[in-house]
């Protein structure tokens, strides 16, 4: 799943970012979400997330979704 769709992401997933000083060689950074950033619904360069360690970054792929039970 990729990540320029604000409602694919929640915190506590697992992403991988692509930091600002990175994007020119597209170095991906893995971290669980902390905080959604980017207020509208989209983002063509992915929507801003922080991480729970800090860094700051464009989601480029969602690797895991949040360990939520089944939804009824």
């Amino acid at each position: 799943m990729n990540g320029t769709i604000r409602n694919n992401i929640k915190p506590g997933q697992l992403v991988r970012i692509v930091l600002k000083q990175d994007q020119l060689t597209g170095k991906l950074t893995e971290g669980i979400v902390r905080e959604i950033l980017t207020k509208s619904a989209t983002h063509p360069h992915g929507i801003k997330v922080r991480l729970t360690s800090g860094a700051v970054g464009r989601v480029k792929e969602i690797v895991a979704t949040s360990s939520a039970g089944p939804e009824d």
